[in-house]
């Protein structure tokens, strides 16, 4: 698995990849996520262009994986990783959060952090033996708190979440 930057033609990939990796939320009754749209191209390529978008791609170099970041209160922050379901179990969302934490170290970040579902499998708890603790409201940054209003008004606290920090 070699974990490199996105390049701007993958941006449609990356859609799919979100796209199929939402459906796996279908069978454990959120079929709002599982049908909600990805990104935009625009979206996407905002993220290209800052430098915060990485890729997961098999030895054919074509991505099955990504993680986009952004700034947020001096720490890196996960906007999203999305394994396609075909390649999931394979470590390589764990890759490109240690590809993120190293390039966050680099830069001085003294943390990563998130905001998941608390009680999806493949969320809250795998952030956890990523090395994530949850933050309780007396921890979160105004930019958190901005993050998490922005995903009450989408709809998202229909279901327990919460914010995750993982010290560099």
């Amino acid at each position: 698995m070699r974990i490199r930057a996105v390049r701007l033609d993958e941006l449609p990939l990356l859609q799919g990849i979100e796209t199929a990796a939402g459906r796996c939320f279908r069978g454990i009754g959120m079929p709002e996520i599982a049908d909600d749209e990805p990104l935009s191209l625009g979206e996407l390529a905002h993220y290209h262009q800052s430098g915060l978008a990485w890729v997961g791609a098999h030895g054919n170099d074509i991505p099955v994986a990504y993680l986009i970041a952004d700034r947020v209160d001096g720490n890196l922050h996960v906007e999203q990783v999305s394994v396609h379901p075909d390649s999931a179990r394979r470590g390589i969302g764990r890759s490109l959060l240690g590809h993120l934490a190293d390039y966050a170290a680099g830069e001085g970040a003294p943390a990563l952090t998130l905001t998941t579902f608390t009680e999806v499998p493949w969320n809250a708890p795998y952030y956890a033996r990523c090395g994530f603790q949850l933050l309780d409201d007396s921890g979160l940054t105004p930019g958190l708190r901005k993050i998490r209003e922005r995903e009450a008004a989408h709809g998202l606290d229909q279901w327990p979440r919460a914010c995750m920090r993982r010290a560099l």
